[in-house]
């Protein structure tokens, strides 16, 4: 998961002093969650990392569990991409009775981030439940979500349940890494397998304050685009003892000047609206009062000022652009002949992205040239937050969390549903899953959940999946 809590401004001052440490263990544990649990415990333990580990292991341990449930062969299918042995994703259905509803996906990732055992206070592929949190590499991004969907269509399956529309599930690898991506593989060559009217994905969670109770669920319904664009001056050069006013390195800074003071325009959609239009209830007065005028006139500049004085706000508002990475000369005696700068630029949903390309090459001038420094990645649209979508995620949280607002986002950083919007299969990230402030450690040191948040996100989840499939 390349994500970041959407936690900005109040929701950080609700959450501040958060302790991982205070969390309460359950007092009872059902047999089914002691069910779950072992699954969990075994997918958690197989090591997915990309340099050693093998996602193939997991997605045929899961599989079999499946089968082992009931599912027939031909509804589980490991698939294995040419020259990525190690990187399989595990597909299956459980099929509806309805033959005019389109199918819903379930979408989670099974790789994890690198773990140095060295640097870990516990094994970070040992499933170690301590102090009312499990610890592992994984237990949170994403394998819980993963063991959530595999334990779900169990449940379902040994429960007798006929869905109206067909369950599809997808656990995939690669979303943690740049080798190979599972998701897109499957939309592209494999498209039967996963095809969807929507899709339920990671990308949001549910935020506790410094007393473990939670503050706010979190809906994602879009996220960015991740691209680099490479700027690059080439000059002659000559002596540095005969300097000339065209020198490459003042001419890449001074686009970089240009580029750096601009701010693209701002826009909404559906999450990024319904976002500061329930912040409003859980901000200061002038935040709200900004906030409100914000949502009315998005062009209000006193309004759009005090908002994007706020990093997260504003990059949930408009298209950034950040010169993160520069290089110039040859010799420290000699005229520069080359200065290049990587620009990285998290775009909006929808926004193309010749039309930023272009845009940076106009502030840059000349001579400086713009140019995509890897193949353009999936530009998706954001998915509309329809009371269809929304209805039931509202109707369960206030089941279980009375009175904690839904909240949509715009997800600022990336997740695989990237290629399912990209490909038509509208993405919403929801997990139920509620952690504090801190990140919980994913992807650094001690990775963990909550184990109470953990059950909890597990009926959550089992809940929306019935209210989506229909039946009985």
């Amino acid at each position: 998961m390349k994500r970041v809590l959407m936690t900005a401004g109040a929701l950080l001052a609700l959450a501040t002093g958060a302790n991982a440490q205070t969390a309460q263990p359950p007092k009872t544990v059902r047999p089914d969650q002691l069910a779950f649990r072992d699954l969990y415990k075994e997918l958690v333990e197989i090591n997915t990392t990309l340099s050693v580990g093998s996602c193939t292991a997991a997605a045929e341990a899961m599989g079999a569990r499946l089968k082992t449930a009931g599912f027939p062969e031909a509804d589980v299918k490991v698939v294995i991409a040419d020259g990525h042995p190690k990187e399989g994703s595990l597909v299956a259905i459980l099929h509806g009775t309805d033959t005019k509803s389109k199918p819903m996906l379930l979408l989670a990732h099974i790789d994890v981030v690198e773990a140095n055992r060295a640097d870990w206070t516990r094994d970070p592929f040992k499933l170690v439940e301590e102090n009312g949190y499990f610890f592992g590499r994984g237990t949170s991004d994403d394998k819980a979500q993963a063991a959530i969907w595999v334990d779900s269509l169990i449940r379902l399956k040994q429960a007798g349940y006929k869905p109206a529309r067909d369950i599809k599930m997808a656990l995939t690898c690669g979303e943690e890494s740049e080798a190979y991506n599972g998701i897109e593989d499957l939309v592209k060559n494999h498209r039967p397998l996963v095809d969807a009217e929507f899709a339920l994905n990671e990308g949001a969670d549910g935020l506790l304050d410094e007393n473990d109770k939670p503050v706010v669920l979190e809906v994602q319904g879009g996220e960015k685009v991740y691209q680099d664009f490479t700027l690059t001056v080439t000059n002659p050069g000559g002596h540095s003892s005969r300097p000339v006013p065209a020198n490459a390195i003042y001419q890449l800074s001074a686009a970089l000047d240009r580029i750096g003071a601009y701010g693209f325009p701002a826009r909404f959609n559906d999450a990024t609206r319904g976002y500061f239009t329930k912040m409003q209830a859980r901000v200061n007065p002038a935040q709200a009062a900004a906030m409100k005028a914000l949502v009315a006139n998005i062009d209000d500049p006193a309004a759009l000022k005090a908002v994007s004085a706020d990093p997260m706000w504003n990059s949930m508002l408009r298209t950034t652009c950040v010169a993160t990475m520069v290089n110039a000369g040859h010799a420290p005696n000699a005229l520069p002949q080359r200065a290049t700068a990587n620009v990285n630029c998290r775009i909006l949903p929808g926004t193309p992205t010749e039309e930023v390309r272009a845009k940076l090459a106009e502030l840059a001038g000349t001579p400086v040239a713009v140019t995509l420094a890897h193949e353009p990645n999936s530009v998706s649209p954001p998915p509309p937050l329809t009371p269809a979508i929304m209805g039931p995620i509202e109707k369960q949280a206030a089941k279980l969390w009375p009175g904690v607002p839904v909240v949509p986002i715009l997800l600022t950083g990336a997740t695989d549903g990237v290629h399912t919007n990209a490909a038509g299969i509208p993405t919403y990230g929801v997990s139920g899953i509620f952690g504090s402030s801190d990140g919980d450690g994913i992807h650094g040191l001690n990775e963990r959940v909550r184990v109470k948040s953990l059950y909890e996100g597990r009926d959550f989840l089992y809940a929306l999946i019935k209210d989506y499939a229909g039946g009985k």
